[in-house]
């Protein structure tokens, strides 16, 4: 049955997402500091009975659920990962990388259960795509039998899975469990979730998890200020706890109460908070007016976050602003089109940015002439920043529709695209490269800001030491006086 295709995604966000879902999307909004670039994706609607590209070319005439013939689930989600391998990963893929990857990932998977003296086929790639299908479907299918104390069908379909796409050796081509999935899209549909109200982060070289409270919200309600640290959850404390592990103490069921020890940073006092959880939506917007400078900082690019900026922007003109300061430091990225969209509120015609697939063919998405009065504009990167956040930094640094301050970002300039398959997860592969107008390729180069300003990534944004932004602020006063 044909389902209709998901809107154009570019990952990125921050919340209550698992260690292992904030790695694959490369989260860095005040998330965990240490991890890398968003992941740009275009979902694409994977069918049972065929799949579509986004260049409109079946795959080859391979129909994955035809050459698993009647199989299970299992053997329609391997067939579908070893079509789109082989048809839609921006780089050709030999049959038997993949062979050897889905085996290598079978045998990880059962010497991690401590199983011994595995013996696995050694499958050899013919290059009849329709023989070497069927020789992955027999390396699953010995694995599952010989083994199957070892996990269900479908942990080793999972596996075999996940082997034939770490194969190609690209951090962002994996297979996304369905709670992932789940997950990913709550976050991109407005962040709603139960909790109190904060982004936390893990200060990298203490450990201490750093708050910081959103506004609306009850932590912010109950006293929690920016900076604080935590020390406890429940009484219980967070010394050496990861992440997730403080995560998971602080969510809990909507109406119950937690109780958060925090030390405030400026006067070292301790304080003792009861903050009853309720349901958070989280604003991607924050924005003030402050000695005649429209500050706006974006955390992501979601579903309302053009609007949100267009609104601060009106807001500050409204004001008669004499600079605007977008700040994308710790933004990991969000929606292609708020990409495209928020880039456009300043840039009035052009392209933003475009996309290169496997074939060499490329797509530009334009401007949508949708502009607002925003100069003189400051643009905030780190290297935090990355993704959709790149795509529009890179813009408007290329269009010189404003001043970029900061540090290199991070460097993230493939697309991926999200394949659903039949067991509510996805495939989420690498199908082309983006360039910025000016045709620069960013991946693993980033973007060196027109004013360069040092400054550590695990500092508190928007305060006294906040030097990057100060600097921002002392530009928009030089352009004022000129």
């Amino acid at each position: 049955m044909n389902r209709t295709p998901l809107t154009p995604l570019l990952i990125g966000n921050a919340g209550p997402l698992s260690a292992r879902l904030r790695l694959l999307f490369a989260a860095l909004i005040v998330a965990v500091v240490a991890l890398g670039g968003a992941a740009y994706v275009n979902r694409a609607s994977a069918h049972d009975d065929s799949a579509m590209l986004e260049s409109g070319t079946r795959l080859a005439g391979l129909d994955p659920s035809a050459l698993a013939g009647a199989g299970n689930q299992n053997d329609r989600m391997l067939a579908q990962a070893y079509a789109y391998m082989q048809n839609a990963y921006y780089k050709p893929v030999s049959d038997q990388t993949l062979l050897t990857g889905e085996q290598q990932g079978l045998l990880a998977y059962l010497k991690a259960k401590k199983v011994r003296n595995v013996q696995l086929p050694d499958p050899v790639a013919s290059g009849d795509r329709s023989h070497d299908l069927s020789l992955v479907e027999a390396q699953l299918a010995a694995a599952s039998k010989s083994y199957a104390a070892a996990g269900t069908p479908q942990q080793f379909a999972e596996v075999a899975m996940a082997g034939m796409l770490h194969s190609v050796k690209d951090p962002y081509t994996v297979y996304l469990f369905p709670a992932e999935i789940k997950a990913l899209e709550e976050e991109l549909q407005g962040g709603a979730f139960g909790g109190i109200g904060v982004y936390i982060v893990q200060d990298p070289r203490t450990g201490a998890i750093l708050v910081d409270p959103i506004d609306g919200n009850p932590a912010i309600k109950a006293g929690v200020k920016p900076g604080d640290t935590i020390l406890s959850v429940d009484d219980t404390s967070v010394l050496g706890m990861k992440l997730d592990a403080v995560e998971g103490r602080i969510r809990g069921a909507l109406g119950s109460v937690v109780v958060l020890k925090v030390r405030h940073p400026h006067s070292n006092s301790v304080e003792t908070l009861h903050i009853t959880r309720a349901e958070v939506r989280v604003p991607s917007v924050r924005a003030k007016m402050e000695d005649g400078i429209d500050y706006v900082r974006l955390a992501d690019f979601g579903t309302t976050s053009a609007d949100e900026v267009r609104k601060a922007f009106l807001d500050g003109k409204a004001q008669h602003a004499k600079g605007y300061i977008l700040d994308l430091r710790n933004n990991g990225g969000g929606l292609l089109d708020a990409a495209v969209d928020i880039s456009s509120l300043v840039i009035p015609q052009g392209a933003i940015v475009s996309t290169i697939d496997r074939a060499g063919d490329r797509k530009a998405s334009d401007a949508t002439g949708k502009t607002v009065t925003s100069t003189p504009l400051v643009i905030l990167v780190n290297q935090n920043t990355a993704s959709a956040s790149e795509i529009t930094a890179g813009a408007i640094q290329d269009y010189k529709a404003g001043t970029i301050v900061g540090t290199k970002t991070f460097g993230k300039g493939v697309v991926q695209s999200l394949y659903d398959l039949p067991d509510g997860g996805a495939l989420k592969i690498t199908t082309a490269r983006y360039v910025t107008p000016a045709g620069r390729d960013i991946q693993h180069r980033g973007i060196i800001p027109d004013v360069v300003v040092p400054q550590r990534v695990d500092l508190p944004i928007d305060t006294p030491s906040d030097k990057q932004l100060a600097v921002a602020k002392s530009i928009i006063e030089t352009k004022d006086h000129q």
